[in-house]
């Protein structure tokens, strides 16, 4: 293997900036069904349910791979488990674009990119985590969640303009093709970092190593058990919105595919870039102060309370420029909970569990948020897309409520207890 100097202080960004372009590509691949989604239903003859239940079952088994792989990724290579993702994520894409029936749509876009990004999913917070302490985590968590904006941003357009002029299954063999040539790139540059990693090493107590003891020592912590319910919350919403909106938008206003996938995603993920930035850096000056810490507990709660009536308008105007602004502040806001996420759950939770800690987050989000495409498409074969979406802002209302909890009678329990086990 190449010898890549990992001492270098660039070097802890150029990790950033290569799990960014990998992240970009995996939202990418993964949103891309959601654009084109008229084309494949109208091509295979199938209803919103099902339609739903495909996204679904992707969640599912995204979900059911996460826990494997932060379990893993915290006891073997974080890096090369973020180059096994990207290669079968992005075979998987490219396959999808084959596919000629329900069986292999299941088997290529919902098993093959489930496994492939369930991999990614707790690894990448945790190999950040590694070169990056608590003066610039925030901000390198910020840095790289806007490859996922651009992302979708970017496939939002893309693969709509592509399936109009060829056919969506180019969509998919485009996205699937840079992600396979990204992997090689990874294979070259992106290393672990050596001897400072936080994953226990042989001598440690056999007790650390069993994945249900990490497991139980994660869910005894009430600030995380919080901050996992305001996950689940925002997954179910953002499932929900991604799936749906390009043809609500395309249904309501009689728009092309291309114009839909374009507007259902730029006007949020615009916003949200914006606003992962500003929160990243306000959530770190924040932790920076004496008792901090938990405030940014606070900026999620908001967050969430303040991109709910915005939800609320996505479903019910009818009005094409309310419905943009709307999208948008829904961007703005969602970003104040993404921004301090694992920066929050790693002030509360050892190193040695970082990974899997990342991965029991995503396995309860991504498990519980994976109804949401399948409720609102229930929803919408019998009341319409409107009014699913408009629910959702019940969601993020109440788990709003259960952050500030967190906040004020959890946290400095929690974080004082952490300090005191490491000293």
């Amino acid at each position: 293997m190449i010898k890549v100097n990992t001492d270098k202080p660039f070097y802890k960004w150029e990790v950033v900036l290569l799990l960014w372009v990998a992240f970009f590509l995996n939202q990418a691949d993964r949103q891309c069904f959601n654009i084109v989604l008229p084309q494949i239903q109208e091509h295979f003859g199938m209803s919103d349910s099902t339609m739903g239940l495909l996204a679904t079952l992707f969640n599912v088994f995204y979900a059911v791979t996460v826990p494997f792989a932060g379990y893993y990724a915290d006891r073997l290579s974080r890096s090369r488990q973020i180059i096994l993702s990207t290669i079968i994520f992005s075979t998987s894409t490219l396959l999808t674009g084959f596919a000629n029936g329900l069986f292999f749509l299941i088997l290529f876009r919902c098993f093959g990119m489930g496994v492939g990004q369930g991999i990614f999913g707790p690894t990448y917070t945790g190999l950040i985590a590694q070169y990056h302490d608590g003066k610039t985590r925030a901000r390198a968590m910020s840095i790289h969640q806007t490859s996922y904006y651009l992302g979708v941003i970017a496939c939002g357009f893309l693969a709509g303009w592509v399936a109009e002029k060829a056919g969506w299954q180019y969509s998919f063999f485009i996205f699937g093709s840079l992600g396979v040539l990204f992997s090689a790139v990874l294979a070259w540059r992106l290393r672990g970092k050596p001897a400072a990693t936080p994953v226990p090493n042989k001598n440690s107590d056999p007790g650390d190593t069993s994945f249900f003891k990490a497991v139980g020592n994660i869910l005894s912590v009430p600030t995380a058990v919080c901050l996992l319910v305001g996950y689940c919350a925002l997954i179910f919403g953002l499932n929900g919105y991604l799936t749906w909106m390009p043809k609500y938008l395309k249904e309501t206003f009689d728009m092309s595919i291309s114009s839909a996938g374009f507007h259902s995603m730029f006007w949020t993920h615009a916003a949200a870039f914006i606003g992962v930035l500003v929160a990243g850096v306000f959530s770190d000056k924040l932790a920076a102060r004496p008792g901090g810490a938990k405030k940014r507990l606070l900026l999620q709660a908001a967050g969430l309370l303040l991109a709910s009536p915005c939800l609320v308008l996505m479903g019910v105007s009818n009005g094409f420029v309310v419905v943009c602004a709307a999208l948008a502040g829904f961007g703005f806001f969602r970003a104040f909970f993404d921004a301090g996420t694992f920066a929050i759950l790693y002030d509360v939770i050892p190193a040695k569990y970082y990974s899997t800690s990342s991965a029991v987050l995503i396995l309860f989000g991504f498990g519980i948020g994976s109804l949401a495409p399948w409720i609102l498409g229930i929803i919408g074969d019998h009341f319409g897309l409107s009014r699913g979406i408009a629910s959702l802002a019940i969601v993020w209302a109440a788990a709003s409520l259960v952050l500030v909890v967190a906040m004020l009678c959890f946290f400095d329990k929690d974080a004082k207890k952490l300090q005191d086990t490491e000293k």
